[in-house]
């Protein structure tokens, strides 16, 4: 695992210094076992932000080596408690791969129907995660996207959709091609009534914009209250400063760089970093 040196022009000149860029790998068996070390972490995140709601929710990330299928949680299982060894991979017609997969074979049906619809649509996402979140949840009634009220919701800026129906639990492929369409190319929809879901380039990246996406919708309604309260409505920002403010924060290389210090923390209070053990590569 090394250290990416191909840093674009813009990010240099957008940050300057010394920027860090995400990891490459010449092994694609070290970088599976990144990516599930670091979806098994992004599990245990969002348990410590209380983004769990019974056995709803689920994070999912495209395999490096069987780019048709992608890696996802046990259903059953506390994200808490979730460990690489009992990742499941699975395929875009929900059939779990049988060498690679833990030892927990329950497969959540709408994580499959969701998930392997938005990976179909958007080769480009290596990572989704979606969850029913107290103030996505609460903001996702209301029907509405998110304004551009703040510098962190400027990261969304024409950069995140609505999805405006909700047809019950998603049991069907129809809904979950339906989510994916409405997600388009952007990073992020509001599923009405339901949660949210976030789509990106990286497991960090995904990790911080669900994150900073909860916190906006929080941060939206606290601020319609209280401009409700005074007759008044929030001040937007302006269409230009919002837009240049979404390609500097709401960038892939902002959401990555933003994302690591969550699993900086997380290891330090686990004491636990990626030690790659190579495998045997003829039985995979």
């Amino acid at each position: 695992m090394t250290a990416a040196n191909n840093t674009p022009t813009s990010t240099k000149k957008n940050y300057p210094g010394h920027v860090p860029v995400p990891p490459t790998f010449s092994d694609p068996f070290e970088h599976r076992a990144f990516l599930k070390f670091r979806l098994a972490q992004a599990y245990r995140i969002f348990a410590k932000y209380g983004y769990d709601e019974g056995v709803a929710g689920h994070i999912t990330v495209r395999d490096p080596i069987k780019l048709n299928c992608y890696w996802v949680n046990p259903w059953g299982v506390h994200f808490k408690l979730i460990q690489p060894e009992l990742l499941l991979l699975v395929d875009h017609e929900g059939k779990i791969q049988d060498k690679e997969s833990g030892p927990f074979r329950f497969l959540n049906r709408a994580a499959y129907m969701i998930h392997s619809a938005v990976h179909e649509a958007r080769p480009d996402i290596v990572c989704a995660a979606h969850s029913h979140t107290t103030y996505a949840k609460a903001f996702g009634t209301l029907g509405v996207p998110l304004d551009p009220i703040t510098q962190d919701s400027c990261a969304f800026y024409e950069d995140h959709a609505l999805y405006s129906e909700f047809r019950g639990i998603v049991q069907d492929r129809e809904e979950g091609i339906a989510i994916a369409t409405a997600l388009g190319s952007k990073k992020a929809v509001i599923l009405q009534n339901h949660g949210i879901l976030v789509a990106t380039k990286s497991i960090e990246s995904t990790v911080f914009f669900f994150i900073s996406m909860e916190k906006c919708c929080q941060v939206q309604m606290i601020a319609d209250q209280a401009a409700a309260a005074r007759g008044q409505r929030p001040q937007l920002i302006d269409p230009e400063n919002a837009a240049e403010t979404r390609r500097l924060l709401g960038s892939e290389i902002g959401g990555w760089f933003n994302g690591v210090p969550e699993f900086q923390l997380l290891e330090h209070e686990e004491g636990d970093k990626f030690k790659y053990m190579p495998v045997d590569k003829e039985n995979l």
